[in-house]
């Protein structure tokens, strides 16, 4: 289920890697272009809004949490149970190294295996390196939705991209 090399190794996230985790996500809240959110949510917080399956950590070689990678259902309805919006975080550290290929392509194979038919990510347009990393693992840019979100009073466009399962669906 999970995979390793030299290098990394993938392995599920629970609670005992918030505290590397939510330091990870803090980084990306600083650069401006990661998220709307500005703090980052207590573990009871962020546990509860996130699918309980699919969440995947990449430890370094030195036993450093490197990046993560979770699911949040978009929808309670029914007839959305198969489709989860991704979340894929890289330490800054770590960065340019493959660890996000890594982790998204984890996150597929999982949420296929749980049954997620359609995954997707908002990602903002000037995030042109995580718009590239979700279009090399097979998401296709959907749209783009004008002036969505307002972060620190400047508004942004976010793109709207989504990856079909070919077995699931």
């Amino acid at each position: 289920m999970m995979s390793t090399t030299a290098t990394i190794q993938l392995l599920p996230l629970t609670t005992e890697h918030y505290p590397a985790v939510s330091a990870i996500y803090a980084e990306g809240i600083a650069t401006g272009q990661a998220t709307f959110a500005t703090d980052v949510p207590a573990w009871a917080e962020w546990d509860a809004s996130h699918l309980p399956h699919s969440r995947v950590i990449a430890l370094s070689e030195a036993g450093q949490v490197a990046g993560w990678a979770a699911l949040t259902p978009v929808s309670g309805r029914c007839v959305y149970r198969g489709v989860a919006e991704v979340s894929v975080y890289v330490g800054a550290a770590h960065r340019g190294r493959g660890v996000g290929q890594r982790l998204l392509a984890q996150l597929v194979a999982e949420s296929e295996q749980h049954g997620i038919w359609t995954l997707q990510a908002g990602i903002m347009r000037l995030n042109a390196a995580s718009l590239r990393l979700h279009e090399q693992a097979g998401f296709r840019l959907v749209g783009v939705r004008e002036r969505l979100g307002q972060l620190q009073g400047q508004w942004h466009d976010v793109c709207l991209l989504e990856r079909r399962s070919r077995v699931v669906g």
